[in-house]
């Protein structure tokens, strides 16, 4: 009887040893989670069209070749942008516009900005992305894990100097919220962004945004968490795909 108390102790104490421990994550591991919840390898090869305001999107990806498309109406003209790893081009009335370098550098990157956003966290695995842990904060009662994402001059883009951070909740890997600083006119701008309406669509996870902005000049970017928990936030505008369809490739 004495030992079978004893085996029964020392796994007790066998048991309580492996509940304390603690997995740390690295940064590229929640973000690598976070991908892999939100479909992973499939958005490398799809083509995804969705709405957005009063503009049509499609993304093709195939094989590290992309092709990001916006097209809309401007009075009476139609405008097709289009924007690939190699070229900005754009077409009114099927007829290709040649374009001043400047023009080219905004229209690609306010392209490639929806199309950035829409699948997100797709693309934080990308060699310009420099991803650091900042621990874990709550917001609303949950726990998320911070994540401060920033991009290297040499692939990071024309904004590369902006800063991101996301909030990943620890039990399901998927993004919550996020933040960004960007350049303006002689200063920094500041927006905080609350996922919402979930929806999966041929696999692929896609969100919606709140889109929060501060008033308060002191507040800074890694504390804009804490700002909307204690409700210091305005609510800005709100960032919805509709219509959205996915076309999975080389399945």
């Amino acid at each position: 009887m004495k030992y079978l108390y004893l085996v029964l102790f020392g796994l007790m104490l066998f048991n309580c040893k492996q509940e304390k421990q603690v997995v740390n994550l690295t940064a590229d591991e929640i973000i690598t989670k976070s991908i892999e919840k939100a479909g992973g390898k499939a958005f490398d090869n799809s083509v995804i069209r969705f709405d957005f305001r009063d503009k049509y999107y499609v993304a093709r990806r195939d094989k590290g070749q992309f092709s990001l498309i916006r097209i809309y109406k401007d009075g009476n003209d139609s405008v097709f942008d289009l924007l690939t790893n190699n070229n900005f081009d754009r077409f009114i009335n099927n007829s290709r516009v040649i374009l001043e370098d400047s023009l080219k550098v905004n229209f690609s990157a306010s392209v490639n900005s929806v199309h950035y956003f829409s699948v997100l966290p797709y693309g934080l695995n990308a060699e310009a992305v420099n991803k650091t842990s900042l621990g874990e904060e709550q917001i609303k009662g949950k726990d998320y894990y911070k994540i401060k994402v920033t991009f290297s001059a040499d692939g990071g883009g024309e904004d590369y100097e902006d800063v991101f951070v996301y909030w990943i909740d620890k039990e399901y890997f998927k993004i919550g919220y996020l933040a960004y600083s960007y350049n303006e006119d002689n200063d920094v701008g500041l927006r905080f962004r609350e996922a919402y309406n979930q929806r999966f669509v041929n696999g692929l996870r896609f969100v919606d945004y709140n889109n929060y902005k501060t008033e308060n000049r002191n507040v800074e970017l890694f504390d804009l968490g804490k700002a909307f928990e204690e409700n210091k936030l305005k609510l800005l505008s709100k960032i919805e795909l509709k219509n959205i369809e996915v076309e999975l490739l080389n399945q």
